[in-house]
């Protein structure tokens, strides 16, 4: 059950931090939008436009499309997505996201926990695409792909100030074909290119096992839709065998939904506050679980990672709060806001920021992560000669407890 694909290694097939970690995940039925006389109609109000934005100029520009352009006349509705993809584009941030119909299709079958890529979990961090997580086995893997590289190509395209989400379509293809990655390692110059060839990515979202020792090790990889229900199966098994410690390794681990990581935290804490949702108006809004903590009486150690994000750190965040688990490992990725996912009647979909989460004790998860008790690197020597530090760790600390 250890990890020793550990320090740099993808995830989950290439649906982006931006799409895995942690939506709040709520539905909404579809608004009507209008024009008239300058002003936006919509849920039942209308907003008045700021005096120096003349929305004519859109709908000029869209008749010079359609009337003067070379191959036209072009699709309306690829210029209606168009024109609302660059529309969210503008607030600036890289976790809300205009979905058309595929795209969104693809986003939901993303949570179900099955898709082609080449298993990899990606985020933005200074203006460049990087590799946040790995998933055990995956193509990218094979390929010698690492969490933490810097991706500057994605075959021929330069990924300097691009999204997410067309990191994401450019990356993901049907299984068998391939895409080439030039990254560089670990923050060194050198880059170097890695054709991966693309598969079908099932992601098992959680894993177990009870050693001889007694320690049981539980591997979660995703909060998916089947997460909370592994993991009680999980917690029946090692209640049943009479663990007498408990490792929950969810290094690169990059999210998911925020209501299994919810849940799951409450089989430590019973039904505590896990997390604060702080709104745009400063206000905190407290989750709590409704568990009966059946884990807490179990001595626990928490596994984290730079590829540990959002929903996962919630969990860690909250535990360590709460003093129920130690904390071992290292800095996580730092993806602390909340995303609602709206679908419209077309199929296209709309993901956006709507808050941002506080560990129980108002700590930030945004940009900072949750910090470990004990930190500990995994280094590249050390999965080169097979040994896993972190886990080691925790081990001895389960097995020395008097």
């Amino acid at each position: 059950m250890k990890r020793p694909w550990l320090l740099g290694v993808l995830f989950v097939a290439i649906i982006g931090v931006s799409f895995a970690a942690g939506n709040s995940y709520a539905q909404h039925q579809q608004k009507t939008f209008t024009l008239e006389d300058g002003s936006v109609i919509g849920i039942g109000e209308i907003q008045k436009i700021a005096a120096d934005v003349d929305f004519q100029m859109f709908w000029d520009v869209w008749k010079i499309l359609q009337n003067e352009y070379l191959r036209g006349p072009v699709s309306e509705k690829d210029l209606l997505y168009s024109a609302l993809d660059g529309l969210v584009e503008g607030v600036g941030d890289p976790y809300t996201r205009f979905f058309d119909p595929e795209q969104a299709n693809s986003f939901q079958t993303d949570l179900e926990g099955k898709f082609e890529g080449i298993g990899a979990e990606i985020g933005i961090r200074d203006d460049r695409v990087v590799i946040v997580a790995p998933l055990s086995g995956s193509p990218a893997i094979a390929a010698g792909a690492k969490a933490g590289d810097i991706i500057y190509l994605i075959d021929d395209a330069d990924t300097l100030g691009m999204s997410i989400d067309e990191a994401v379509r450019r990356i993901r293809g049907p299984g068998g074909s391939i895409v080439t990655l030039t990254v560089s390692h670990d923050g060194i110059d050198e880059v170097v290119e890695i054709p991966i060839t693309r598969d079908v990515i099932e992601v098992s979202s959680v894993e177990w096992e009870v050693r001889e020792d007694g320690v049981a090790v539980v591997d979660i990889f995703f909060f998916n839709e089947d997460t909370a229900r592994n993991f009680n199966k999980a917690v029946v098994d090692i209640l049943s065998q009479g663990a007498t410690g408990l490792v929950v390794d969810m290094r690169n681990n990059p999210g998911g939904f925020l209501d299994r990581a919810v849940t799951i935290t409450g089989e430590w804490i019973g039904n505590k506050t896990v997390v604060f949702e702080k709104m745009e108006d400063g206000y905190l809004v407290p989750l709590d679980a409704q568990g009966i903590a059946r884990l807490g009486g179990i001595p626990t150690v928490v596994l984290v990672n730079g590829g540990s994000a959002s929903a996962t750190e919630i969990v860690a965040g909250a535990l360590q709060d709460y003093e129920v688990a130690t904390v071992i490992g290292e800095q996580t990725f730092g993806k602390g806001s909340v995303q609602a996912y709206q679908e419209f009647d077309d199929g296209s979909g709309l993901k956006l920021t709507i808050a941002e989460w506080l560990t129980p004790k108002g700590r930030s998860i945004q940009d900072d992560g949750i910090t470990p008790d004990e930190i500990i690197e995994y280094t590249v020597e050390d999965f080169e000669a097979e040994i896993d530090p972190q886990f080691d760790r925790a081990i001895e600390i389960l097995t020395t407890i008097e």
